[in-house]
């Protein structure tokens, strides 16, 4: 089994990443236990293992700044491994360090088809009235993704609603390129099967339940950072917008508040319970006594996170070095497909 899955570099961590996909990518590493290293007597290759990555070169799709990216990509990297991200039980590297997904992107555009691409409801979403006006890299960037996993042989990704599609597009890519140039006993690409963790919450911003929680939101007051200390954390949470009503006995009592429906789940994924559970304890209390309470969760399950992450900060060239030996290791699990893949389109080059 080999799971692999990424995350763009776009600054400092918010609770919305961390309870829908960090949290969970560590929870993944530590049920399949192997380390990154195969263990004595096996290879490389025979090791379950996960494989996640900064996705730095999707974020050149759009406009960016430089310095920027290259100082999110190692913030981002020390709040993967504040978060829990073991280098040494994972792969964590960040795509620029391993060629070959840029190099098996432009092999595989032979295969993805204009129709698929313009079917993707996030180029739908970016490009808006704007087509003509976007850059190639965004209309095309499904092909590197699909690149992503298919360079590892991976057999699991995880995906939210918003990736499904794009994984989708992946096995079909990987399908119609084994159809075409490899034999049935011998495909060259796995087809990775979709990850959905049992608990990946659904984080919406605390301005506006309808929302995604997003770095991109103007508000500060709209998400919770990593990196709030405690007091800015009480602040937020007791600012979250609500309704004036009290907290219902069961979860069928939030499906028209969306902001106290989103407040609760937050409870329930920080305390690793279930909506109703919180519910038994909270119902027909107002939110002057379940807003501190959360606060309080909040400050618990994230200061050593925080702690952690400030500690990472101040050490970048150790950063960059788990930066460059995952690469090294992702290189290496990558070739054979590489390999594979040139010498199935006929392609002659020369040694590596």
């Amino acid at each position: 089994m080999r799971v692999v899955s990424g995350i763009q570099p776009t600054g400092n961590l918010h609770l919305g990443n961390y309870l829908g996909a960090i949290r969970n990518w560590v929870k993944m590493q530590d049920e399949m236990g192997a380390p990154a290293q195969a263990a004595e007597g096996g290879s490389a290759e025979e090791a379950s293992e996960c494989l996640f990555f900064l996705a730095d070169l999707h974020a050149i799709s759009q406009p960016h700044d430089p310095a920027e990216l290259r100082r999110n990509t190692l913030e981002m990297a020390a709040a993967l491994v504040a978060c829990g991200i073991d280098p040494d039980r994972s792969v964590m590297f960040n795509q620029a360090q391993v060629p070959a997904h840029a190099e098996l992107q432009w092999l595989l555009m032979g295969t993805g088809r204009m129709g698929w691409l313009n079917r993707m409801t996030q180029w739908k979403d970016k490009a808006g009235k704007n087509r003509e006006g976007q850059s190639v890299a965004l209309f095309a960037y499904p092909v590197l993704q699909a690149a992503d996993v298919l360079l590892y042989q991976a057999t699991h990704v995880p995906v939210g609603e918003d990736q499904k599609q794009h994984l989708e597009l992946a096995r079909d890519i990987a399908q119609k390129f084994n159809n075409d140039f490899a034999s049935e006993d011998a495909p060259v690409f796995t087809l990775p099967d979709p990850y959905i963790p049992p608990q990946a919450a659904r984080i919406m911003s605390l301005r506006d339940g309808s929302a995604k929680m997003s770095k991109s939101d103007l508000s500060e007051m709209s998400r919770i950072n990593l990196t709030d200390d405690a007091d800015t954390i009480m602040k937020k949470v007791k600012k979250a917008k609500t309704d004036p009503e009290p907290l219902p006995s069961e979860a069928e009592g939030l499906a028209d508040r969306p902001e106290a429906l989103n407040l609760v789940t937050i409870y329930a994924a920080l305390a690793e319970s279930t909506v109703d559970s919180v519910l038994g304890d909270f119902g027909g209390e107002g939110f002057g006594k379940f807003k501190p309470a959360l606060g309080e969760l909040m400050v618990e399950t994230l200061a050593p996170t925080s702690a952690r992450f400030t500690e990472l900060l101040e050490d970048r060239e150790a950063i960059e070095a788990i930066l460059a030996r995952g690469a090294a290791k992702a290189r290496e699990r990558g070739l054979p497909t590489l390999d594979a893949t040139y010498e199935a389109l006929g392609l002659l080059r020369g040694p590596r």
